[in-house]
């Protein structure tokens, strides 16, 4: 898989000043960093803290790496935490090796929509999947429609939302973001 399995946006748009994304090798490096420190504190809470925090990071990549990298942070109670290192680095490792695409950003984006679904406005309900669509039309990128999303992390409370690596990795900050402009009117 290449970048451009990730948007059909061009690449003088991703560019252009509006565009201002990480690439895939500095969010790798940033998730390999956050790691290294875990290891490096050799505690199964700083683990635990980690897999929650990049939870729809790796979901963008493999929802199946992401049950078994669960399933590994869940048996701390049965292996000892130097061993459950390896293994969870070694499956870390697999995740950063993926590309995540239109399909797989698009099914994080629902995965986020339903800690919102309840709380929305019907306008802001037709905003999400105007964007969500965009985004898979490729109107827009990842970068943008998080950026537009991410304001309503705190909006609504959603710490856990808000503690989120794929927001940080992924949103474009820069972005005037759909959700603002509803709050200013």
């Amino acid at each position: 898989m290449n970048e451009k399995d990730c948007s059909t946006v061009t690449k003088e748009q991703k560019n252009s000043k509006n565009h201002k994304e990480l690439s895939l090798e500095d969010i790798n490096t940033f998730v390999k960093t956050r790691f290294m420190e875990v290891k490096k504190a050799n505690k199964i809470k700083e683990l635990v803290t980690f897999q929650a925090t990049n939870k729809f990071f790796i979901m963008a990549r493999s929802q199946e790496e992401l049950k078994i990298m669960g399933r590994i942070v869940a048996s701390n109670n049965k292996k000892n935490l130097s061993e459950i290192l390896i293994e969870y680095e070694k499956h870390l490792n697999l995740v950063l090796e993926f590309t995540p695409t239109v399909k797989t950003h698009s099914n994080v984006l629902m995965h986020v929509f339903g800690f919102f679904s309840g709380e929305f406005s019907e306008l802001e309900r037709k905003k999400f999947f105007e964007l969500q669509e965009n985004y898979k039309k490729g109107k827009i990128t990842i970068g943008t429609t998080l950026a537009d999303m991410h304001p309503i992390t705190y909006r609504f409370n959603k710490i856990y939302l808000a503690s989120q690596t794929y927001f940080l990795l992924y949103s474009n900050q820069e972005e005037e973001s759909i959700f603002k402009i509803l709050d200013k009117k």
